[in-house]
Parts: structure tokens; C-alpha cells; sequence
């Protein structure tokens, strides 16, 4: 592949090495289309979610570049087109009505709303639009026979519970109590974490749920400490994970605080919760460790490179930047293949296999949840920020 003299190295290496590592020939094949193909993303950037809205928005204009400086598209061009959803289920579903509307609109991108998703699923499967969820709740991409024009790339919570549940087990943890977001995802996290310790013979000693707009969690807090359990585990997003590590501090919790992989946000934590936070540990991808990881690999090689282009553009780095980016090279790819055609682009994600900036995606027309369990690991909080845990 030949790219134009003008092109960093860092980005064609970057863009290269993930369309190498998929498996699939991204070059443009026999489809037909206009040359501007549009990525839409309905994202949350206002209300309560933020600050994850914004992190998905970056890193799609991000790979979005790459993708376009490359070359890999020739004679195409990816354009990203964006709506704020404000963290609310019913602006979701007019802004992706709207995306359905438009032909120029080949695929769309949801943020971290997961019911946000949901009460747009049956739009997104009658308008026929490709649809890749960057959110984590399991009705997202679930019942498969009523999802298919909608997919998911975030880790699903019966991995991240199985995971966090094998590490309480190595430690000998015997008591747990779970902090959980009362949304789809919270849910789902609070019942599969449920099965895992029932497995384990681990006690869950208490449960308590806060709404995603809360900003003072010390009563439920306080709750569970007052439960004495050794380990508290949190499924929640990340700013709340801060508010409860913060909470727990505050109410003299002195056992382990555990994050499931929701909680991931930035590299550096924020300063108000470094303290509160260190020695926490978090399940989540190599990704945001990735300077940690020595590239023994051309896979791990493109996550250090995605890592340092991020970085370099907006100087921390986000832990959910890597699931947007694999959103678009799996739809870059489609369009390599079909061009702008909904439902090609479709058929191509349905059986899309890549090791991706966030760990190996295997998608399949009976799992239209991409990643793999196997991407997740285990991070610890030092002095602020995120470590691969030794």
C-alpha cells in the first residue's frame, strides 16, 4: 500500500496496521455509491453523560482522519456528521430518525446511552440503517432476531462480572456489596455479578442503586459500608465511580474498591478522587494502559500508536476512545468492500473479525456483540492514574 508522501507515518502505521490486522481487504471493491459517504453519530454531549459524549465525538473525528488521509478509501471519503442526543432516549430517537432519513447516511454511531439504544432499536432495524452502539447494556444487541441492522462494541457486563468475581475469589475476598447505576446496563451488571458470586461462594452482603444524573452518592454510600463488606464493587460510569471512591472514603471504608468496566473514563483520575481511588481496581482493555504493555505484537503496536496519535491531538487519554475508533474501521472496511449500500455494509459487519484498538471483535449473525471477553484485564489505580496491574 503506497500512501501519499504527505501522510505521518504515525497515522498510515496506525491506519495500516489496523485494517492489516482485521482480516479483511479494505481496499475500495465493486460497490457503488456517491464518493462522500456520512458516519453519523447520535452522541450524549450534554446532561449527564457528557463528558463521554465527548470523548466518542474526538476520537471518531479522530480515526475518521486517518482513515481519509490514508488512502485506503480511494476515490472515497468518510465525513462525520453529529447530533447530541443530551443523554435522553427520546432526542436519541428523533436525531437517529433523522440519520435514517438522509441516504447520504451510509451508518451510525451511538454513544454510551444504552437506553438510549434501546428506543431506537426499532427505528434502526425498520429504517434499515447499520448502526454500531458504543453502549454496554446487553438489550442493545439483544434479542439478535430483532437487532439486525444494530450491533455493539463496549465490554458486556456477564464479562466484566466474571472477571471482577475470579479476582474477589483470588483475593479471598468473602463479602461484597454492589454500588449499581439504576439503568439497563446498572441492571444487568448488578444480576450477572449476582451469578458469579453464587458460583464463587461469595457473599453479597448489600446492593444499592443511584440514578445516572445523581452527584451526591454518600447516603447509599454509607449504606453499604455500614454493611462491612470487604470489597465494594461499582457499576457505574466513570464520574460516578469517582463520586462513590470519594463517598467511600469519606463514610471509612477501609476495605478494596473494584470498578467494572463501565467506570473506565481518562488516563490521569481526576485529583479530587486520586486519593480516594489508589490502589482501586478497574476491569477493563489493555487500551488505556497501553504505555505499560511492551509491542510484542503488530496489534499491540497499533494500540500504542493509536495511544500516542490521541494523546498528541488532545493531550490525556480516554479509555473509551478505542471503541469509537473500532466503530469506524469496521465501518471504513464495510464501505471498502460494498461502498454506501445499508444493507451490504450490514452483511459485512455481520460476520466482521478484527483485532481491534480495544482487543480482539468477532461479530456473527448470532452475536452482534463484538468484543471479546478475552480483551479485558485488570488495571489498578497509582498516584492518579490508570496501571496495568502486575
Amino acid at each position: 500500500m503506497r500512501f501519499p508522501r504527505s501522510v505521518p507515518a504515525g497515522v498510515a502505521a496506525s491506519v495500516l496496521l489496523s485494517g492489516a490486522l482485521s482480516g479483511c481487504d479494505v481496499a475500495v471493491g465493486d460497490g457503488d455509491g456517491p464518493t462522500e459517504v456520512v458516519i453519523a453519530a447520535d452522541l450524549e454531549l450534554s446532561g449527564s453523560m457528557a463528558s463521554l459524549g465527548a470523548a466518542y465525538q474526538r476520537a471518531l473525528q479522530l480515526k475518521i482522519e486517518q482513515v481519509n488521509t490514508s488512502g485506503l478509501l480511494a476515490g472515497r471519503t468518510l465525513t462525520l456528521r453529529v447530533s447530541d442526543n443530551r443523554s435522553d432516549p427520546t432526542s436519541s430517537l428523533r436525531n437517529v430518525g433523522t440519520f435514517a432519513d438522509d441516504p447520504a447516511v451510509a451508518a451510525i454511531v451511538t454513544g454510551g446511552c444504552g437506553e438510549c439504544a434501546i428506543a431506537a432499536a426499532k427505528t434502526i432495524n425498520d429504517r434499515r440503517v447499520p448502526t454500531i452502539s458504543l453502549a454496554a447494556a446487553n438489550a442493545v444487541s439483544n434479542p439478535v432476531s430483532d437487532q439486525r441492522y444494530l450491533f455493539k462494541l463496549a465490554p458486556n457486563a456477564a464479562d466484566s462480572a466474571a472477571a471482577l468475581v475470579a479476582e474477589l475469589a483470588r483475593a479471598k475476598v468473602r463479602g461484597v456489596a454492589v454500588l449499581h447505576a439504576d439503568d439497563a446496563y446498572g441492571r444487568g451488571g448488578l444480576a450477572a455479578i449476582g451469578t458469579e458470586l453464587r458460583k464463587a461462594g461469595i457473599d453479597l452482603v448489600g446492593t444499592a442503586k443511584v440514578r445516572p444524573t445523581d452527584t451526591d452518592l454518600s447516603q447509599p454510600v454509607s449504606s453499604l459500608v455500614d454493611a462491612a463488606p470487604e470489597a465494594l464493587v461499582v457499576f457505574t460510569f466513570a464520574d460516578q465511580a469517582a463520586l462513590a471512591a470519594i463517598s467511600a472514603d469519606a463514610a471509612g471504608f477501609d476495605g478494596s474498591l473494584y470498578f467494572d468496566a463501565a467506570a473506565a473514563g481518562d488516563l490521569f483520575l481526576p485529583r479530587s478522587a486520586a486519593q480516594a481511588t489508589d490502589n482501586a481496581t478497574l476491569i477493563f482493555t489493555h487500551t488505556l494502559v497501553i504505555d505499560d504493555v511492551i509491542a510484542t505484537t503488530p496489534a499491540k503496536a497499533a494500540r500504542k500508536q493509536w495511544f500516542r496519535d490521541y494523546t498528541s491531538r488532545y493531550g490525556n487519554y480516554s479509555g473509551v476512545a478505542s471503541f469509537a475508533a473500532d466503530a469506524v474501521q469496521l465501518i471504513a472496511e464495510a464501505v471498502g468492500k460494498v461502498g454506501g449500500n445499508r444493507d451490504r455494509i450490514r452483511e459485512v459487519l455481520e460476520t466482521a473479525q478484527m483485532d481491534g484498538l480495544s482487543g480482539p471483535i468477532r461479530l456473527t449473525p448470532d452475536n452482534h456483540s463484538g468484543l471479546m471477553p478475552q480483551a479485558l484485564t485488570l488495571l489498578v489505580a497509582r498516584s492518579g492514574r490508570w496501571r496495568l496491574a502486575s
